[in-house]
């Protein structure tokens, strides 16, 4: 009964905290890690990761990345493609180029460089998106774009990761044995994403209508919940995270007329429980100890962080055809990390893509990049200019 003890201890501390940031207009998953932080090794010692704990922020993990693909709408995607297209694939490249660089020189591996330039290549917008909704911009060409970009984003930012792993496999695989294994895992992959693909046209769109006619209580959203875990299950057999096979389980459910009975059935059961034990183990796994010799490499890839997005994105949009207040928007509402990279982090950190000596500092910098960015989203949107905005309606995007 320890572990229930703790279980209601910690989700009442999660509401309170996240009640606290919404109030304080910043995002409520900071309060959640916040908490993790405060109870776990970093400051009190209260809390530790056990078995138990460990397997319910996986499944939060795996159920907020279900719930990302679920709504990542990738119709405004296909209505937005160019500048989307254009504003998300130099929006990865300068923080993975940048920030990888940036960690070289700070004395880290060749492959841990790489994965932080991926975790900050992620984007994660609905802390953008309510600042576009106070400030009547969400349907702006500027406010699509960014949603459109941020699906891209999501989508390599997941495929990236996904190469990642993979490479930490092979690179196993090959100390021991040979090609033929580096082969085999690379069929299984090939397989993998066949698979994603053919859930996504035909099987998803089957077993959800099968759902409808089945005489159980809530039948669509537990076989929902079959296609994430058990995708879930197929990435990770293959050697790619569980939570990469569920993102696509959401794409692919998202895609079914189900879509929003499943989102809002699904969100309780993530939200209730098992999410705000993901960003609690955040803040449980993280260490301050190593913090006072690292405030260089904190500041620094914090900065370099916000300016990746923030010119990468903005350079992206100019390329599109948009005027240097709308680039500056652009940019500015991609700067959020947010959720996004918090995942790929600690995907990243559970599959030793990342020392646990650096893990802190780089969900430190995750963190004040979040703060940073409606702050200068919302600053961007004061010197967009009501007549750049009223002129810039969606139909001119293409």
């Amino acid at each position: 009964m320890k572990f229930i003890a703790t279980l209601a201890a910690l989700l009442l501390l999660t509401q309170i905290a996240a009640h606290l940031c919404h109030r304080l207009e910043i995002p409520g998953v900071l309060g959640e890690i916040l908490i993790g932080i405060i109870v776990g090794p970093a400051i009190l010692g209260w809390i530790h990761l056990d078995q138990m704990m460990n397997e319910f922020q996986n499944i939060g993990a795996i159920l907020l990345m279900f719930i990302g693909g679920l709504e990542s709408n990738l119709d405004l995607l296909r209505k937005y493609l160019r500048p989307a297209i254009i504003v998300a694939v130099i929006g990865v490249i300068f923080p993975v180029v940048l920030m990888g660089a940036a960690s070289l020189m700070f004395g880290f591996s060749m492959m841990e460089s790489l994965f932080i330039g991926v975790v900050f290549s992620a984007t994660s917008v609905s802390i953008s998106v309510a600042v576009l909704k106070e400030f009547h911009y969400l349907g702006t060409r500027e406010g699509a774009t960014i949603l459109g970009a941020a699906v891209a984003d999501d989508v390599i930012g997941v495929i990236l990761l996904s190469i990642m792993i993979s490479l930490m496999h092979q690179t196993g695989i090959s100390t021991s044995g040979p090609s033929t294994s580096l082969i085999l895992v690379f069929i299984e992959q090939i397989l993998f994403f066949t698979g994603v693909y053919l859930l996504v046209k035909w099987l998803a769109p089957i077993l959800m209508r099968l759902s409808e006619r089945m005489l159980t209580t809530l039948a669509p959203t537990v076989m929902s919940m079959v296609i994430c875990f058990s995708m879930a299950a197929a990435a990770d057999y293959v050697g790619l995270s569980g939570a990469v096979g569920a993102f696509f389980a959401g794409i692919a459910v998202a895609h079914t007329r189900e879509r929003e009975v499943i989102d809002k059935s699904v969100e309780p059961i993530g939200y209730a429980i098992f999410i705000p034990l993901f960003f609690v183990s955040v803040g449980l796994n993280m260490t301050l100890s190593h913090l006072s010799q690292s405030v260089v490499f904190v500041l620094v890839m914090t900065v370099l962080a916000c300016l990746t997005k923030l010119i990468g994105c903005g350079l992206g949009a100019a390329i599109s055809g948009f005027g240097l207040r709308s680039d500056y928007l652009v940019g500015a509402g991609m700067i959020s990390r947010g959720e996004m990279a918090l995942i790929t982090a600690q995907i990243g950190f559970s599959a030793h893509l990342l020392s646990s000596t650096y893990y802190s500092d780089i969900i430190l910098v995750i963190i004040l990049a979040t703060v940073i960015a409606p702050f200068v989203l919302k600053h961007a949107i004061k010197h967009h200019g009501t007549t750049e905005r009223e002129t810039s309606g969606v139909e001119t995007v293409m």
